[in-house]
């Protein structure tokens, strides 16, 4: 396993692949850990050099102190591209990873050679609605989430066909450090993207799950008209659509990537 120590916290990554290829940087959603793109990086792999990382308190990465913003959780991705000397990549993140990748493609753009966000808005939710969620994970925390947080990442014919997938990645949900959902909440709460996107020129493309309640088609449509180099692509599935439709989500961006 490899870690790198930050001043407040340890990132825990892993890279695979080929060792002369194109950097790939896969960046998770909030609950979930490196795992989840096991689909991805099976295929990708021959292709491409990538690195996966476990968000802070995620995963095998310890949690920092306090609220995070968005610029402290883009400012960790490139903490780790410094630490790893990789000078350019491409970018691929799902929900909070789309939003990381946002803010990335904003603040970071001369590091990025193609970006992909998934299953994300310019603004995700509302404060009052994350709000909510961070008073609940306070007092209860993560398990009163749990059939909540499956219905909205899976549809029901998924989740019981692959009953055994869906546990474990919820036994990593449950793992994460309720600090650490807590804070990545307020981040989430407080990304909002509307107004900048049309600053945003990395070619850029944005996948979304054709059934997903929470960052529905038309959030992703609307990140790829806004900005300077856009196309928007849909896959069957719900929010975590890279993995209930792995080969589909996979093809389109491999085709993206020129893979």
């Amino acid at each position: 396993m490899a870690f790198l120590d930050l001043p407040t916290h340890r990132l825990h990554y892993r890279i695979d692949g080929a060792e002369a290829a194109p950097w790939l940087t896969f960046c998770n959603s909030l609950g979930a850990d490196l795992s989840m793109w096991d689909g991805q990086v099976a295929e990708l792999a021959g292709d491409l050099r990538i690195l996966r990382y476990d968000r802070r308190g995620h995963g095998r990465s310890s949690a920092a102190q306090g609220l995070y913003t968005i610029d402290q959780l883009g400012g960790d991705v490139l903490a780790l591209w410094q630490a790893l000397q990789i000078e350019r990549t491409h970018f691929c993140g799902l929900s909070l990873g789309g939003l990381t990748g946002q803010w990335l493609g904003l603040n970071a753009a001369d590091r990025l050679d193609r970006l992909v966000v998934c299953a994300t808005a310019a603004r995700i939710g509302t404060a009052e609605s994350w709000a909510e969620r961070m008073a609940t994970v306070r007092e209860k925390g993560l398990e009163p989430l749990v059939e909540g947080t499956v219905a909205r990442w899976f549809t029901k014919g998924f989740s019981d066909r692959h009953q055994a997938q869906v546990k474990a990645i919820m036994d990593v949900f449950l793992a994460t450090a309720p600090e650490a959902y807590i804070g990545c909440c307020n981040a989430v709460a407080q990304a909002d993207f509307r107004d900048a996107l049309p600053g945003l020129g990395v070619p850029l493309l944005a996948i979304a799950g054709d059934d997903d309640p929470t960052c529905p088609p038309a959030d992703l449509q609307h990140i790829a008209q806004t900005v300077a180099d856009g196309r928007c692509a849909q896959v069957p599935g719900r929010h975590l659509c890279n993995v209930e439709s792995a080969a589909a989500f996979t093809a389109v961006l491999g085709d993206f990537l020129r893979v």
